[in-house]
C-alpha cells in the first residue's frame, strides 16, 4: 500500500510540476481497461483530438482547449477531488466505493455491468437473509457494506484485490461480491449470480476546484457529448407515402417537432422524414408498413442538436 501511494504522489508532483495552463480543461481517463478505449471514442465523436498510441501520463488535445491525464482508474476519483484533474471518466462503481467529494454530471452509458453477490452453485439460497454470518469476499467493501447495513444483514466482509472469484473454491468466504458483465467468469468458477446490488456505467464526474474559463469549457464538452449520445438514441427514417396515407403514417412519426414532408414527382405521392427513437423501432417500422408507408430507409445520425 506505502509503494502504490508513493507512486500516486509522484504522479501527482509530475503532472502539478509542469507549467499549469489555466484555460486547459484537464480530463481524466482510464489508461487502461475497459473503459479506456470507449471514453477516447467518444471525446473523438465530439471533437476533440487525441493522439493515438501516447503513452504519456499527460497529453494536449487537438482542437479543443484540454489535456488528457491517463491514469488508473482507481486513482480517478480521487485525482478530481483534489483538483489534479477538472473532470473525469470512470465507472459508478469507482466513484462510489472511493467515496470521493465528486459530482457526478453525465452518464455516458458504455461500460455497463453490476455489482453482485454470488454463490457457489451448491449452495442455493432462498432469499438475501440467507446471507446473515456469511462471510463475503469482496474489493468494494464501501458498497457492500452500505448495501448490508441497508438490509439489515450482518456479514463478515473478507477484502481481497483481484481474483474475487476464487475464494469459495479455496475455503476463505462463502460468497462473493464483484463486478458481473457476461456471467462467464462466474460460470467457469461454479458461481452463479444470487442478487445484483449495483448498476453502474461510465459517469463524468467534476471536482469542486474549476475556474470560470474551464466552466465554459466544460459546458462546451457537455453540449458536444449529449449531442452525439442523442444521436446514438435515434434513427433518421425516409420514406415513401401515397397522401392519402400521410395521415396515418404521420401519427406515428413525431419526429423533432413534427415530420417533414416532401411532394415527389410522382403525382399523389410524398416523401416523409422524421426521427425515430432506437428504443421505440422495430414498433414503428411495422406499423408504419401497416399504415401505407413504402421504400423505407433509415439512416445511422451522427450528432443531433436541439
Amino acid at each position: 500500500m506505502a509503494k502504490i501511494s508513493k507512486e500516486k504522489n509522484q504522479n501527482k508532483k509530475k503532472i502539478a510540476s509542469k507549467e499549469q495552463s489555466t484555460h486547459l480543461l484537464r480530463i481524466a481517463i482510464q489508461k487502461s481497461g475497459r473503459l479506456s478505449e470507449d471514453s477516447i471514442k467518444l471525446l473523438k465523436e465530439c471533437g476533440v483530438g487525441i493522439a493515438n498510441g501516447n503513452n504519456q501520463l499527460k497529453i494536449k488535445t487537438e482542437n479543443f482547449d484540454a489535456e488528457i491525464l491517463f491514469l488508473r482508474d482507481d486513482d480517478i476519483p480521487e485525482y478530481v477531488a483534489d483538483g489534479v484533474a477538472d473532470i473525469g471518466f470512470v465507472g459508478e462503481n469507482v466513484v462510489l466505493e472511493k467515496n470521493k467529494d465528486t459530482q457526478i454530471v453525465e452518464r455516458l452509458g458504455y461500460g455497463r455491468c453490476r455489482l453482485s453477490i454470488a454463490l457457489p452453485k451448491s449452495k442455493k439460497q432462498i432469499n438475501i437473509q440467507s446471507l446473515e454470518g456469511k462471510k463475503i469476499a469482496t474489493s468494494y467493501p464501501v458498497i457492500l457494506k452500505k448495501w448490508l447495513r441497508q438490509n439489515k444483514i450482518n456479514a463478515d466482509i473478507h477484502i481481497i484485490s483481484g481474483s474475487v472469484e476464487i475464494a469459495p473454491r479455496i475455503g476463505l468466504a462463502d460468497a462473493i461480491c464483484d463486478l458481473v458483465s457476461s456471467g462467464s467468469t462466474l460460470f467457469s468458477n461454479e458461481l452463479y449470480e444470487f442478487e445484483t446490488i449495483l448498476k453502474s456505467e461510465a459517469v463524468l464526474i467534476l471536482g469542486k476546484q474549476l475556474t470560470q474559463k474551464r466552466k465554459e469549457l466544460l459546458e462546451k464538452l457537455l453540449f458536444r457529448i449529449r449531442a452525439v449520445k442523442k444521436a446514438k438514441n435515434n434513427k433518421y427514417v425516409l420514406l415513401n407515402a401515397p397522401n392519402n396515407k400521410i395521415k396515418e403514417i404521420t401519427k406515428y412519426l413525431p419526429g423533432l417537432n413534427s415530420p417533414t414532408i416532401v411532394p415527389l414527382a410522382k403525382e399523389g405521392w410524398s416523401s416523409v422524414h422524421s426521427v425515430i427513437s432506437e428504443s421505440d423501432f422495430w414498433n414503428v417500422i411495422e406499423k408504419l408498413k401497416e399504415a401505407g408507408a413504402e421504400g423505407i430507409l433509415i439512416i445511422p445520425i451522427e450528432k443531433m442538436i436541439e
